[in-house]
């Protein structure tokens, strides 16, 4: 399935709730705000008309997007597989041999990356060059700052 688009299972949950969200609270809630703003009068000059619309459009996108891509999700149950080294769903911590510094990464599908929780794509180059090894692994990274190397020192699998 060429187009199939791996996912956690909390991942697909997460999406899951949000179509539900977007179509059981967000969808109702910015139609009952354009109609209030519409009996405002004109509307050519009814900012919070266009700001309902335009947040309405959003929705309705995010609506669509999340829909198309539903049938496509392939649920990847981390558990499930070789648990002894980096593997899509598996959250790793590396130190950088360099400064000593230490992060913590799962490794996730694109739909549910998120830089701030450290959750990054299987996609980008640090998941790249982390998957297929194992805790103790030296590792060389291509970064936008050039090239760093850090050595596996957790795994684990959530």
């Amino acid at each position: 399935m060429s187009n199939a688009i791996p996912i956690t299972k909390a991942g697909f949950e997460s999406i899951k709730e949000e179509l539900k969200d977007l179509l059981t609270v967000q969808r109702p809630r910015i139609q009952k705000e354009i109609a209030t703003a519409r009996e405002h009068g004109d509307l050519r000059e009814n900012a919070e008309y266009h700001a309902a619309k335009e947040r309405q459009g959003f929705i309705e996108g995010r609506i669509q997007e999340i829909n198309g891509k539903m049938p496509h999700f392939q649920v990847v149950e981390p558990g499930k597989m070789n648990n002894s080294s980096v593997a899509f769903g598996a959250t790793v911590t590396i130190q950088n041999t360099e400064t000593e510094e230490k992060i913590t990464y799962q490794i996730v599908g694109q739909e549910e990356a998120d830089v701030k929780t450290n959750r990054i794509s299987f996609q980008t180059p640090i998941a790249k060059a982390l998957i297929g090894k194992k805790v103790g692994d030296v590792v060389a990274i291509t970064v936008p700052k050039g090239k760093m190397e850090v050595e596996i020192v957790d795994l684990s699998w959530s």
